[in-house]
């Protein structure tokens, strides 16, 4: 029996590539009521039917950090499987609202990979990752920095 592939090494990335992740979730609404709990987001457009049917898109919007959370983790067995950190995020977008019952898939784009100068075992890979809802409509975007382990 071969062993299960977790994570990609440094040298398995490749400017330019795009990695369609095949993870995908669906959030339920005891997903975005125990995401509130946990984070104490109490604000009543993401638990208050009635508060939120009165607002904006009529019903109740999931966490922002929720959608922010699920991209990160449908991307770890291929991005950050064999990472020794994630350096840094930045360039969060909420591009349109996520809402109960959506589903979320992500992509990820390989932009530049640089080994590391002070450590030969290891790479930086610069990656932006896109989530997108079952309409394939983008939902939110953002960019890291991911140290990631070379082949021994």
């Amino acid at each position: 029996m071969a062993q299960s592939k977790f994570g990609n090494y440094f040298e398995d990335f490749s400017q330019g590539e795009i990695i369609e992740h095949t993870l995908s979730k669906t959030i339920f609404e005891s997903d975005n009521n125990l995401f509130s709990l946990l984070t104490m987001n109490h604000h009543p457009v993401h638990t208050n039917l009635d508060y939120a049917a009165q607002n904006q898109h009529g019903k109740i919007l999931v966490v922002g950090t929720l959608v922010f959370s699920l991209a990160v983790g449908i991307t770890v067995p291929d991005i950050s499987g064999k990472a020794i950190a994630n350096l840094g995020y930045e360039q969060i977008e909420h591009l349109n609202p996520v809402f109960i019952n959506d589903t979320i898939y992500a992509k990820t784009i390989v932009l530049k990979t640089t080994e590391s100068k002070s450590k030969p075992d290891r790479g930086i890979v610069y990656v932006e990752t896109i989530a997108y809802n079952q309409h394939k409509q983008e939902v939110l975007k953002f960019r890291r920095n991911v140290l990631v382990k070379k082949k021994h």
